[in-house]
C-alpha cells in the first residue's frame, strides 16, 4: 500500500521549511525574553524594593507578551530619581522661601536681612563689618561691599545672642 504524498506535505518536510520554522521560534523566544529584559530594567528604574522588582520581572516573563503589558498597568508613573531630583527642588523652594521670610530665632519677629539686631528682643542677628559696619553672613570671608578681610575671630549668630543680656520687660518698665 502506497500513501500517496502532497506536494504541501512534501514542502514541510523539506530543509528550508524547518529551518524558517526554527528561525521563527527562535526570533519569537528572543522576542519574549527581549520583553522580559525590559520589565526588569524598567521596574530597577520605578522601584527601590529588590523583592518587588523580581515580582515585576517574574511578571514580564510569564505570561509571555501578556505580562509586560500587564506590568505597564501597575507601575510607579515615576522614575525613582525623577522623585528624588522633585523632593529637592521642593526642598530648594521652600529654603529659599524660608530665607525671603526671615525671623528672629529667639522671639520669632520678622526681621529683615540688612538687621544686625532684632528690634523686638534685642538678639544680636549679624555682625557688622569692621570696615564699613554693613551686616555679614556668618561663612563670609570678605565683606562684599567694602572688599574689607573679615577676622575670623567674629563671634557667630550663637555666641552673640549667647551674649546679648536679656532683661524682662517688667525690669525695663522699672528702670525707666
Amino acid at each position: 500500500m502506497t500513501v500517496a504524498v502532497t506536494p504541501l506535505a512534501q514542502s514541510l518536510d523539506s530543509p528550508d521549511w524547518t529551518l524558517l520554522r526554527n528561525l521563527g521560534i527562535g526570533l519569537v523566544v528572543v522576542l519574549w525574553l527581549a520583553t522580559a529584559y525590559w520589565t526588569f530594567k524598567d521596574a530597577r528604574r520605578r522601584i527601590e524594593d529588590p523583592w518587588l522588582v523580581a515580582l515585576a520581572t517574574l511578571v514580564g516573563l510569564f505570561p509571555p507578551f501578556l505580562g509586560p503589558i500587564i506590568y505597564m498597568f501597575f507601575r510607579p508613573p515615576e522614575y525613582i530619581q525623577d522623585a528624588r531630583e522633585r523632593e529637592l527642588e521642593i526642598k530648594a523652594m521652600e529654603e529659599r522661601l524660608a530665607q525671603l521670610d526671615q525671623r528672629c530665632p529667639v522671639c520669632r519677629a520678622r526681621v529683615e536681612p540688612s538687621y544686625l539686631v532684632c528690634p523686638v528682643c534685642t538678639t544680636r542677628l549679624k555682625s557688622a563689618c569692621p570696615g564699613c559696619g554693613q551686616p555679614l553672613e556668618s561663612l563670609w570671608q570678605v565683606c562684599p561691599y567694602c572688599a574689607a578681610a573679615i577676622p575670623h575671630g567674629l563671634p557667630s549668630l550663637e555666641d552673640l545672642s549667647a551674649q546679648t543680656p536679656r532683661t524682662s520687660r517688667r525690669a525695663k518698665a522699672s528702670d525707666s
